[in-house]
């Protein structure tokens, strides 16, 4: 169907998005369900009643492109490799693409290999994390697997110190945990980055394949992350304003910013989710008595 990424069936009955791990079937993946979600008339094609796809058909787009129809029907097959810089643009022009999504068609089309970078929290980072102890921060890999916290970072998403009440992976905490959704009350929002984030891990890193059976076994389990990852979306870490639902504080609306810290050879860079508040302002008095009440725990 356009616009939505087939699943295949394994030995096991799990169904495994199409391109995961392959990056020449990822390529068009991507672009069809990008395709899919650009209205003809927005690009001065005639629409109608009667199309029988959603968004643009395959010899539109390579209209729109300035390629051949054969030519662009061989990438989304995954049977032309290595497409130039030029037809790059041109798709991406024709498709609408913003930066990152941009950024992310380039690495695709680059296919490039190689084994699973590992994450490593320096004790130097740890430092950094305990020392903020009045601010909430954890850091996150490529999988999103929470590698490092401190005491009010945990406390305030969840529970990350205590193992037995919520999974160390966020992708996985929200979408098969129904306390995630306590937690975070924009959990559609919330949902959405991280299937734009690991489709970008997915990219970079198509041989990882604790990566690959994290995003089958999402895949298998929940509808939801289904029809998010058919939207193509790409996600990049940045900054703006989340709210979060604590037990005991109650709902609490906070800034939050993302640190990156570059990756070492052989190494992932991790992702540092830091929150704040506003000085003078309820949040601000809440995070200063949970944090002391984390230091008194």
């Amino acid at each position: 169907m356009n616009g939505v990424e087939s699943t295949e069936r394994t030995d096991d009955g799990i169904g495994r998005i199409d391109g995961v791990g392959d990056t020449h079937r990822a390529l068009g993946a991507f672009l069809r369900a990008r395709r899919g979600r650009v209205t003809p008339e927005n690009v001065g094609l005639a629409g109608g009643r009667r199309r029988r796809v959603r968004g643009l058909r395959r010899e539109e787009l390579a209209q729109l492109a300035g390629i051949s129809v054969d030519y662009y029907v061989r990438l989304e097959q995954g049977r032309a490799t290595q497409p130039s810089p030029e037809v790059l643009d041109a798709l991406a022009r024709a498709l609408g693409l913003d930066t990152a999504e941009r950024r992310h068609l380039a690495t695709l089309a680059a296919a490039r290999r190689g084994p699973a970078p590992r994450a490593r929290v320096s004790p130097l980072l740890q430092r950094v994390l305990d020392s903020m102890a009045q601010l909430p921060a954890f850091a996150t890999d490529h999988r999103l697997d929470v590698v490092a916290w401190n005491g009010l970072g945990a406390e305030l998403v969840g529970g990350l110190a205590a193992p037995a009440r919520r999974d160390p992976n966020n992708a996985r905490y929200l979408f098969l945990d129904p306390a995630s959704r306590v937690v975070h009350p924009e959990w559609r929002d919330r949902a959405a980055e991280a299937v734009g984030q690991l489709r970008v891990a997915a990219g970079n890193y198509p041989d990882d394949a604790e990566l690959t059976a994290l995003i089958t076994e999402l895949s298998a389990h929940s509808a939801e992350f289904r029809e998010i990852w058919a939207t193509g979306e790409i996600v990049m870490c940045a900054a703006g304003r989340k709210q979060l639902r604590h037990p005991v504080a109650g709902l609490l609306t906070l800034d939050f910013e993302t640190l990156h810290v570059p990756a070492a050879p052989g190494e992932t860079g991790l992702v540092v989710h830091v929150f704040s508040a506003e000085e003078n302002t309820p949040e601000a008095k809440t995070l200063a008595e949970l944090a002391a009440a984390v230091a008194d725990a």
